[in-house]
């Protein structure tokens, strides 16, 4: 179809792909534990929007030139980067500082309920994460030309239709885990064990972003 070939085997690699652990999975994961499905769903959505892009740059050869410009790949993967360890710091250090000012530093009844974030701005957050890393577009231009026929009648037509599955695919898992995380959420909240288990998870995970962003930080081109 439109120049493909092994759609099936294409669309089995990209779930496989999807469900890889990385930094859009964790956030939908804080998000929806803490706020509940639409906010995971907010994250979510934020991912597939960014992902449009890196398909369409890819598409386009944007991602090529990004390649081959280590100039721009570095500029854009130090924003990447920069905003990762941003969200990390966050996370880490948010509900620290919210109880020093409880007056009541680890004491779980002075800590005050996080204050949900609106979900433009966790829809923000979902983008930005995914589209500052310029390796997810780099992966489009490795991954999606290996599926598409050197004859097709048009290859960037083709991209864009492997890409728009890929996209589907990835919303559809990040949405059930979304749909997971929040019902673990739901039934752990209020729960003073579950209160100690939250803090420290939002610290964990505060704590992979900030791996998450040095890592990309040192990436090379290659």
């Amino acid at each position: 179809m439109l120049g493909t070939h092994d759609l099936g085997l294409f669309i089995a690699s990209g779930l496989l792909l999807n469900m890889t652990p990385g930094p859009d999975s964790l956030l939908i994961m804080a998000r929806s534990a803490t706020q509940g499905f639409r906010a995971g769903s907010a994250a979510a959505l934020g991912i597939g929007a960014g992902t449009c892009v890196h398909v369409l740059a890819a598409a386009l050869g944007l991602s090529a030139l990004l390649s081959a410009s280590a100039a721009a790949f570095t500029v854009v993967k130090l924003l990447g980067a920069a905003y990762l360890i941003y969200l990390g710091a966050g996370m880490l250090f948010k509900r620290r500082a919210a109880a020093a000012e409880s007056g009541s530093p680890g004491s779980l009844q002075g800590m005050p309920p996080p204050t949900p974030l609106p979900l433009r701005r966790i829809f923000a957050q979902g983008f930005l994460t995914n589209v500052l890393n310029p390796k997810v577009g780099l992966f489009f231009l490795a991954f999606v030309p290996q599926f598409i026929s050197a004859d097709a009648p048009s290859k960037a037509a083709a991209f864009l239709f492997l890409g728009a599955i890929f996209n589907v695919n990835g919303m559809v898992w990040c949405h059930l885990l979304a749909w997971s995380s929040a019902a673990a959420g739901a039934r752990a909240r209020g729960q003073a064990w579950a209160q100690v288990l939250g803090r420290w998870l939002n610290r964990g995970i505060g704590a992979l972003f900030l791996a998450f962003g040095v890592r990309l930080a040192v990436a090379e081109v290659g």
